[in-house]
């Protein structure tokens, strides 16, 4: 098996989700006590965030560049970003290594092609939500269609991921308001919703939706256990 790359920290909570599925997918392939060849470099969070806030997205490509080259130097045959948001700058990340880099839109986008899904509900932080970066890529590689929340609904969306869940506060009255705004994606036509940011795994479940769930977070670290085995 070849080794994977993580640049994990944003947030930790998230990143050990990661970690637990790239662990779990490999056994589940290779059985016995096979667990998954991998590396984390974990960035501190408190400086990403600030630079998000600041819209200093320069400062941010650097600071992912400079994790991705620590894990190229450090054996990382692939990178991959635990994050949906700071995918804003993957092509600094590109740019800075010599090994490949798993988008996770990519996963997400081939899933919802094999469903026959043709428009899709988005949730996740409000950059991923109302920049060009993700919903421009599903549209042009995967010709999706995406359906975001109303402007409530992304700020409530957005609240609940920086102020509870990247603190590994999991609160049922925010599940129902995520549940709410799913109901609305479906009443606007959405066929399937996209858990598009990592932390939203941890509030929710399938059981939880109205509508089909493709979590970023389980077909990320699908695709790269099965690219990790299959291209050794």
């Amino acid at each position: 098996m070849k080794t994977i790359g993580v640049i994990g920290g944003m947030s930790w909570e998230s990143s050990t989700e990661y970690y637990r599925l790239l662990n779990r997918h490999a056994k589940a392939r290779l059985g016995g006590h096979h667990n998954a060849r991998s590396l984390m470099l974990t960035v501190d969070f408190a400086q990403v965030e600030a630079n998000q806030r600041a819209g200093d997205w320069n400062a941010l490509g650097q600071q992912m560049a400079d994790a991705a080259r620590q894990l190229e130097r450090g054996g990382a045959d692939l990178v991959m970003l635990a994050t949906n948001t700071m995918h804003r700058v993957y092509e600094s990340i590109e740019r800075a290594i010599g090994v490949p880099f798993l988008h996770i839109a990519d996963p997400t986008g081939t899933a919802l092609r094999a469903a026959g899904i043709e428009r899709v509900g988005l949730l996740g932080t409000r950059y991923t939500m109302e920049q060009a970066f993700y919903t421009g890529r599903l549209r042009e590689r995967y010709g999706l269609e995406t359906v975001i929340p109303d402007e409530a609904e992304r700020a409530d969306v957005h609240r609940i991921i920086y102020d509870e869940l990247c603190h590994g506060n999991v609160i049922d009255a925010s599940r129902a308001v995520y549940q709410r705004v799913i109901e609305s994606l479906a009443a606007r036509g959405a066929q399937a919703v996209i858990l598009g940011c990592t932390e939203i795994t941890l509030l929710i479940a399938q059981e939880d939706s109205v509508l089909p769930v493709f979590d970023t977070t389980a077909l990320h670290a699908q695709a790269a256990v099965a690219w990790a085995i299959d291209s050794e």
